[in-house]
């Protein structure tokens, strides 16, 4: 069987329209297998051009520099609607980090909707965006519903329509969804349950972190109201990248998002003694963008660009697909449990693995056999292909030494894990 699944990790390597992508990024070491894509991807060759020309702009122009990095959080935010996200112009801003946008504007959102007293969000929904909810929610006054979908065998936790619909009311001011789920890799239905919440009066956030860059995105086709996301999973834009945020241009004049920085006021440079928001996406952005992080991100998605997200979402789902495919031969009979939904339409670009050691076998992969993946509480792995960055024959590597760790249960003698990372 070692030999099948190899065979056909080198005929998918053979077809694959994306494998010369690969040389357009760092890796550091080829004997690594690399699955843990969806929570940091590799550094594009390219970034390190860029980083390097914004250097050079910052020693020659000095201040003058900010003729042109002013509105660059408003081009990235053009560029990421249109390469990965589905979105027209002027209403994207690349900035700050996913948890401040999401605060910002469900912040926003509730006081949209005056007189309505509900939040509905999901119990396996990113932590901090369950943490800003409760915050929001204390403050305003308001209640946060939580729908069940962590279910005792730790099943998939996508969500329903029929789940969310029991949950909706004219009470409801917000709702806000992954568009992949954090833990298990399940995707949900953006346009129907967005049309579901709109039904209802209501206004839906969408997180698209684990999702932007390994599913193909519609915000502007699927009705989204508002939208934010991370930058360095399978965009590959670096560790603490800029994230960004998307209102449906129809929506902007609506909202009001409560922190009112310099850079949303009219005349920005007018410095007057009162706030006056500006028009458009601009009147979302607080301060001054981080312009390296900025041309991280350009670097990154013009290499998306160039390959096209319909044939990168292609990829993210054949790669999950073979995952599967290993698992049902090798892993299944070693006591491991499929927590991601078959069908391709109905997961994101990683898959989750249950296993009553899984953090110490997520561990000794690391610490052992160079093969790292993450874990997530309570008993599951997360294993990644990054569409533009792995190749078939290293997720069958990468399968094959934990199907050979946990075989033979080296895993227990592995040294103590040191850190809080995992």
């Amino acid at each position: 069987m070692t030999a099948d699944l190899a065979a056909r990790a080198a005929e998918l390597d053979a077809q694959d329209p994306l494998r010369g992508f690969r040389h357009e990024f760092v890796v550091a070491d080829g004997s690594i297998c690399y699955l843990d894509g969806n929570s940091l991807g590799r550094l594009p060759k390219a970034t390190l051009a860029a980083v390097d020309s914004l250097l050079t702009e910052w020693g020659s122009e000095l201040v003058m520099g900010w003729q042109h990095w002013v509105d660059e959080a408003q081009r990235t935010g053009d560029l990421l609607g249109r390469t990965v996200l589905g979105a027209g112009p002027r209403q994207v801003l690349a900035c700050d980090t996913t948890s401040v946008n999401f605060y910002q504007l469900c912040t926003a959102a509730v006081r949209a909707r005056p007189g309505r007293r509900r939040i509905i969000t999901d119990a396996a929904n990113f932590p901090t965006d369950r943490y800003i909810l409760e915050g929001i929610a204390r403050d305003h006054g308001l209640e946060l519903v939580i729908l069940d979908n962590e279910a005792d065998d730790g099943s998939c936790e996508r969500i329903t329509e029929d789940a969310l619909g029991s949950l909706l009311s004219e009470d409801v001011a917000l709702v806000t969804l992954q568009v992949v789920q954090y833990r298990s890799g399940a995707r949900n239905d953006v346009r129907a349950l967005t049309d579901l919440v709109h039904a209802h009066g209501a206004l839906i956030l969408w997180d698209a972190s684990h999702a932007v860059g390994a599913v193909p995105l519609t915000l502007d086709a699927d009705g989204v109201d508002l939208a934010v996301g991370c930058t360095y999973k399978y965009l590959n834009s670096g560790p603490g990248a800029p994230a960004w945020l998307y209102v449906r241009q129809a929506l902007q004049p609506e909202l009001q998002v409560p922190i009112q920085g310099w850079f949303a006021q009219a005349d920005q440079f007018g410095m007057g003694p009162v706030f006056e928001r500006a028009e458009g996406i601009r009147g979302f952005q607080v301060a001054s963008p981080s312009i390296v992080g900025l041309r991280a991100i350009n670097a990154s998605l013009g290499i998306i660009e160039r390959a096209g997200i319909d044939a990168v979402a292609h990829k993210a789902a054949a790669t999950t697909e073979f995952i599967i495919e290993g698992y049902d031969a090798w892993l299944a009979p070693l006591g491991f449990t499929l927590l991601t939904p078959r069908s391709s339409g109905e997961r994101g670009g990683h898959i989750r693995l249950g296993h009553a050691d899984a953090d110490a076998i997520c561990h000794a992969l690391r610490v052992q056999h160079g093969v790292i993946t993450d874990y997530r509480v309570p008993d599951s792995i997360r294993v990644a292909a990054s569409p533009l960055t792995t190749t078939f024959a290293e997720v069958a590597e990468g399968l094959r030494r934990i199907r050979d760790c946990v075989a033979a249960r080296c895993y227990l003698d592995a040294a103590p894990r040191s850190g809080r990372v995992t």
